[in-house]
């Protein structure tokens, strides 16, 4: 979008450091988020002006919102506009619903770096945390939040759900965790929240943030970076929905590259100059453009109508976050029609070359080792019936040379087998299994 839009002529909604919220005139549950060139650092403290960085920002952030929205996470997100303002100036940014935002960034680390390292100092920098870590910091201005003086803005939070209050620490200081008795401001949970169900969805910002930072994280190692940390906020819509909102872009992340450097907003916190900064912005910026999710199928093919593939499709239903992937089904007896299975074995590769096959197969066990063996692509075979005839197992597991076929007796294990393969190309199916997986690690 290209216009001139009288939006842009009335003040700002909010404004911050680095962006300006409009009002649509056209939509008054629209905003328009329009960045700006300017880059702090220190709470405002160190302040530069970068020309087109309010470009490389938007660019950024529409690709990033663009893929978790495809992923099927709530975004508060439309699309990306450049506009022109009254004094012919052209700005960028994208058109998103109108949110009340809430009062919280939402952290989340891969590995120990920046502020955690001070408050965890016996922890070397690029400590990798096998689950994700989950922080809340409460945004705040002027070092007060209502009547409160603060020792610093935006300090780290705790719920605590069982005294119905929030417990505030300095994010600076060592072990600042480790009792409440540590907490420089106790506050009732009735001088921050605002909605009735707000302890519930300070729980759902939690899990949606972790998800988010799973699809970036695999969307990232697809680019030969390493996603570290972020920082995202969310808003409620007109609707009361709970949406990630703002915007992630270069300032909201640390993104390490293959080497082990920055490529992010830290540059410019180390006192990089600004011809470097504005080239690992214009870098991140053309990274994040190659974000998406393959075109890929998970193939289940069968001898017959009879044979019953609920079991294999089960898992799909049950991962925390539904994967985008297309699935499908064949049936056709491979010894009893074998050159119309080929014919439609190649036709299917043709057409999607990313592509994982799960046979289910009769007693003869013969369909597997037979596609796998013309196939470029994985295949698994699971036999059927084998609990009543053990030994034919064997006909699978010996396969004859040349013969890659894997095998797996249980159908929701052949399924999640499947699904890890794809998910070295796919950040939605990553963030699925990685997702159930640490939820797992609770303990750790």
């Amino acid at each position: 979008m290209n216009v001139l839009d009288e939006s842009l002529s009335l003040p700002p909604i909010a404004e911050g450091k680095t962006k300006r919220i409009f009002r649509s005139t056209a939509d008054a549950r629209k905003i328009f988020v329009i960045s700006k060139d300017d880059i702090t650092a220190g709470d405002g403290a160190k302040h530069d002006v970068i020309s087109g960085k309010a470009r490389l920002a938007t660019q950024t952030t529409c690709n990033v919102f663009h893929l978790l929205k495809t992923c099927g996470l709530p975004v508060a997100f439309d699309q990306a506009i450049q506009l022109i303002g009254p004094d012919d100036s052209l700005c960028y940014g994208f058109e998103a619903p109108a949110c009340q935002m809430l009062p919280y960034e939402v952290v989340i680390r891969r590995e120990a770096h920046g502020s955690y390292l001070k408050r965890a100092p016996h922890l070397p920098k690029g400590h990798l945390f096998p689950r994700l870590v989950l922080e809340f910091y409460l945004k705040t201005s002027g070092r007060r939040w209502k009547e409160h003086v603060l020792v610093c803005d935006d300090p780290y939070m705790i719920h605590d759900a069982d005294a119905h209050a929030i417990r505030l620490y300095n994010p600076k200081e060592p072990n600042l965790a480790q009792s409440p008795a540590t907490s420089f401001l106790k506050l009732a949970e009735a001088e921050v929240f605002t909605q009735d169900n707000e302890a519930l969805i300070i729980e759902q910002m939690g899990i949606i943030a972790r998800q988010t930072f799973l699809i970036l994280e695999k969307a990232w190692q697809l680019q030969g970076g390493r996603l570290v940390d972020f920082k995202v906020e969310f808003g409620l819509n007109s609707s009361g929905n709970l949406l990630l909102a703002d915007v992630i872009d270069n300032d909201s992340w640390r993104v390490v590259d293959s080497a082990g450097g920055y490529i992010d907003k830290q540059v410019y916190r180390d006192g990089g100059d600004l011809n470097t900064v504005t080239a690992k912005y214009q870098q991140v910026a053309e990274l994040t453009s190659q974000f998406n999710i393959p075109f890929q199928r998970l193939t289940f093919w069968r001898g017959s109508e009879k044979d019953d593939l609920q079991p294999f499709y089960e898992p799909l239903g049950k991962l925390p976050l539904m994967p985008v992937v297309t699935t499908s089904r064949f049936t056709c007896s491979i010894h009893k029609q074998p050159g119309v299975a080929y014919r439609q074995l190649q036709q299917h590769l043709q057409e999607v070359p990313d592509t994982v096959i799960v046979a289910y197969v009769g007693r003869s066990n013969g369909a597997g080792p037979t596609l796998s063996a013309n196939a470029t692509i994985p295949v698994i075979t699971v036999p059927a019936g084998y609990q009543d005839f053990p030994d034919d197992i064997w006909s699978s597991l010996r396969a004859p040379s040349n013969v890659p076929v894997m095998t797996v007796l249980d159908p929701a294990n052949a399924t999640l087998a499947a699904l890890q393969i794809l998910a070295m190309r796919n950040p939605s199916i990553y963030a699925a299994l990685r997702y159930e997986q640490e939820t797992r690690l609770s303990d750790i």
